[in-house]
């Protein structure tokens, strides 16, 4: 059980780690210039609304993006009563039969919430993508956008995990 409990705390945060690092170095090439997709500012992909509002539809795309990049309370309730129950199975005697129960249904919530947070947020990572395609058929400078990649060409952040070995004689 304990070994649970620490894998769980463990992935998560490693999967925190890396949706840090996507959100703040996302840029995009219009006219040979990088320009930063998400500024400073509280909206996400606002750094491209200058461009993408001379389109009516990109527009529209955008603004739906950026509603969906919104926190939902459904999310902040599971992300609550996960923690509630993690700490109450904490804090409960180490000899109850709730103390399992509390640990294992808090960190299952807490997963879920994960999981479902970051489903949704791949799906209206797509609203962002349809925006600048709908910009591109009708405007230059054309928007040149590939969240996967990285400035230097490597794939973006994410857990991934590779093998190698260096010899040396």
């Amino acid at each position: 059980m304990k070994n649970f409990i620490t894998l769980t705390i463990a992935t998560l945060c490693i999967m925190g780690r890396a949706y840090a690092v996507e959100t703040c170095s996302r840029i995009a090439i219009i006219n040979y210039q990088e320009v930063l997709v998400d500024t400073n500012s509280t909206e996400k992909g606002e750094g491209l609304r200058f461009h993408l509002e001379k389109d009516k539809t990109a527009k529209s795309y955008l603004d739906a993006y950026q509603e969906g990049t919104q926190i939902k309370w459904q999310n902040a309730v599971l992300g609550t009563a996960g923690t509630t129950m993690m700490l109450a199975g904490i804090l409960t005697n180490n000899d109850s039969e709730r103390k399992q129960t509390l640990l294992i249904g808090g960190a299952t919530f807490m997963i879920l919430n994960f999981l479902v947070a970051r489903t949704l947020e791949a799906s209206n990572e797509q609203n962002l993508i349809k925006a600048i395609e709908e910009y591109n058929k009708r405007n230059l400078p054309k928007i040149y956008f590939n969240p996967d990649r990285e400035t230097d060409g490597s794939l973006g952040p994410g857990v991934s995990f590779s093998i190698s070995k260096e010899w040396s004689f």
